[in-house]
């Protein structure tokens, strides 16, 4: 399969022609056709092409797609051009911690791009969240893009949590402008009983009996949306089956 999505037209709707940048998990239909909003895939890759194949072959169960580290070195903001340009919301993973005025203007320059996520580390303390939360809004301003949600990441998914930390982090995040959290499936309860209104993106996904590789905090898909999770984000389970396709639908099935 060999798929060139940044010359194809697009194949969901523009989330820059809505009125926010990208789908709501909350507020949109959950059950119906096209991509799930709830859905976000995991595009580690270090080739752009190789990204978006799969990114395209997912397409009709995925409604955003995570930009992290690998691709983002590799493709840099033509990364999350070509993502947008066939429909995805997408969910830049950088966890931005640095001085405030450095983080502020680096989440200014991201949010030009028209990303519809940008994460945090908490850790990085309240001045830090607002510049990185305001330089976000600002840069989406400028650009015509409608407003991001900026996350606060509490405690990695790959670590276990203190008792109370992440009640403490979630209400920091709330504190300082952040619009959601990246939390474990395992505390969501916690973050919303901090922050009803927090979006909660969740990683460690995993299918019922699989590895849990390098994660310590796991869950199903089914699971973690029984919990309240707002947006799960899936990579192994999927970009390491054996048939990615197959495993999507399967997990959005389950679902």
């Amino acid at each position: 399969m060999s798929i060139d999505a940044r010359s194809e037209g697009r194949s969901g709707p523009d989330p820059r022609s809505e009125g926010r940048s990208g789908p709501d998990p909350r507020s949109e239909g959950r059950s119906g056709p096209g991509p799930d909003p709830r859905l976000a895939i995991v595009l580690d890759r270090d080739d752009l092409d190789d990204a978006l194949e799969l990114a395209e072959a997912v397409r009709p169960w995925f409604g955003v797609a995570k930009v992290g580290y690998e691709l983002y070195a590799a493709a840099g903001p033509a990364a999350v051009v070509a993502l947008r340009d066939i429909g995805y919301a997408v969910f830049l993973d950088l966890k931005l911690h640095d001085i405030p005025t450095t983080v502020g203007r680096g989440a200014r320059v991201l949010g030009r791009l028209g990303v519809s996520y940008l994460n945090f580390h908490v850790q990085g303390g309240e001045t830090m969240l607002r510049a990185g939360a305001e330089g976000l809004a600002q840069g989406a301003a400028e650009a015509g893009h409608p407003p991001p949600v900026p996350l606060g990441v509490t405690v990695l998914t790959s670590d276990a949590a203190a008792p109370g930390l992440v009640a403490e982090r979630a209400a920091l995040a709330l504190a300082s402008g952040m619009g959601g959290v990246v939390c474990a499936a395992t505390d969501i309860a916690e973050v919303k009983g901090v922050g009803p209104t927090l979006v909660t993106m969740v990683p460690g996904i995993r299918e019922e009996g699989s590895n849990r590789d390098d994660q310590t905090r796991v869950a199903t898909a089914r699971e973690a949306i029984a919990a309240g999770a707002d947006v799960l984000v899936v990579g192994r389970t999927v970009t390491a089956a054996t048939d990615p396709v197959a495993a999507a639908a399967r997990l959005h099935a389950s679902l």
